[in-house]
C-alpha cells in the first residue's frame, strides 16, 4: 500500500517502515496518526515479515507531534459545551494512544532505529517498540513539558519499565534532552552508531538474525514479555504454561536440530496470515 508518511518495503521477511517527511521534519500529522496503525497492521497480518524495522529520514528522526492535529477544530472543537469538549478530546487522546500501542499489538517484533532528535511524541513511538537503536547524534526530550502540557500517548507509562524511575521523573519535569550515551547507560537503547548508514546496517542485521529463527517462537516471545511487563511473576507463569500447551510443537524444534547437525539454516513456515471472519 501506499502512505502519505512512510515508505515501507519488505524483503528477505524483514518490512522497512521509514519516515518519509524529511522536509517537516517528520512531524507526526494527521495522516501519520491513522497510517501508523495501519501499516503495521497489515504488515503483520499478511504474515510475509517476521520484524518491522522503523527509521526515518533526514537529519531527525522525528520532531514530534505535528501541532496542526491539535489546532483541527474536527479533532478539537475549541467551543461548545464543556463537558462534550472534554469527552472529545479524550476520545482523541485515546486514539493517538491507541496508534503508538499498535507497535506492542503485531505479533512481530520491531525495532527502532533513530538518528538525530527524537522528540515529544517520536519518543512516545520508540518507548512502544520492542528495541531501540540510535546514531552517536541521536538525542531524546519529553518536549511536552517544556510546551506547557503533560506527554500523553505512552511516555510516562512505558518509560518507567525501560529506565530507573528517578530519572524518568527527572526528564519529565524538566524536559530536558537526554543524549544517546545517556540512553545507552541508562539502557533505554541497545547500541550506538557512528552515522546514519551504520545504523541501518547494523539494526538490519539484527532484524536478519531475528528472521532466521522459528517466527511461532518469537511471536511467543514478544506475547509473554509483553504479558509478564504488566503482571506479577506467579500470573505470567501460569500463563507462559497456558501458552505452551496450547502453542507448542515439536516441529520448529526437530527442523533446527536437523540443521544443526548438517551445519545449514534450518527454514520454518511462517505464520499464518490473519484474516477475517468469514475470509
Amino acid at each position: 500500500m501506499d502512505y502519505k508518511s512512510f515508505n515501507v518495503e519488505i524483503k528477505n521477511q524483514i518490512a522497512h517502515v521509514q519516515l518519509s517527511r524529511p522536509e517537516a521534519i517528520n512531524s507526526m500529522n494527521m495522516d501519520f496518526w491513522l497510517e501508523l496503525p495501519e501499516c503495521v497492521k497489515s504488515i503483520d497480518a499478511s504474515g510475509e515479515a517476521r520484524v518491522i524495522v522503523i527509521s526515518s529520514t533526514g537529519k531527525h528522526f522525528s520532531a514530534g507531534m505535528d501541532l496542526s492535529v491539535f489546532s483541527s477544530p474536527k479533532a478539537a472543537p475549541m467551543s461548545g459545551d464543556p463537558g462534550r469538549m472534554g469527552e472529545n478530546l479524550r476520545r482523541v487522546v485515546m486514539q493517538l494512544q491507541a496508534s503508538l500501542s499498535s507497535l506492542e499489538e503485531v505479533r512481530i517484533p520491531v525495532l527502532s532505529a533513530v538518528q538525530g532528535g527524537c522528540i515529544g511524541g517520536a519518543l512516545d513511538m520508540v518507548c512502544a517498540s520492542d528495541s531501540r537503536y540510535c546514531t552517536s547524534d541521536a538525542y531524546f526530550t519529553i518536549k511536552e513539558t517544556e510546551l506547557g502540557m503533560t506527554a500523553d500517548v505512552g511516555t510516562l507509562q512505558r518509560l518507567p519499565k525501560l529506565m530507573p524511575q528517578g530519572v524518568v521523573r527527572e526528564l519529565a519535569y524538566t524536559g530536558r534532552k537526554f543524549t544517546a550515551q545517556e540512553a545507552k547507560n541508562l539502557g533505554f537503547v541497545n547500541e550506538i552508531y557512528e552515522s546514519h548508514e551504520a545504523l541501518l546496517e547494523g539494526v538490519m542485521a539484527i532484524a536478519a538474525s531475528i528472521a532466521k529463527n522459528s517466527p511461532l517462537a518469537v511471536v511467543g516471545c514478544k506475547e509473554m514479555l509483553n504479558y509478564s511487563r504488566d503482571h506479577s511473576v506467579e500470573d505470567s507463569l501460569k500463563y507462559m504454561a497456558t501458552w505452551q500447551s496450547g502453542m507448542f510443537r515439536p516441529n520448529d524444534m526437530m527442523k533446527t536440530f536437523a540443521a544443526k547437525s548438517t551445519k545449514t539454516q534450518a527454514e520454518f513456515d511462517d505464520v499464518w496470515p490473519v484474516k477475517g471472519l468469514f475470509e
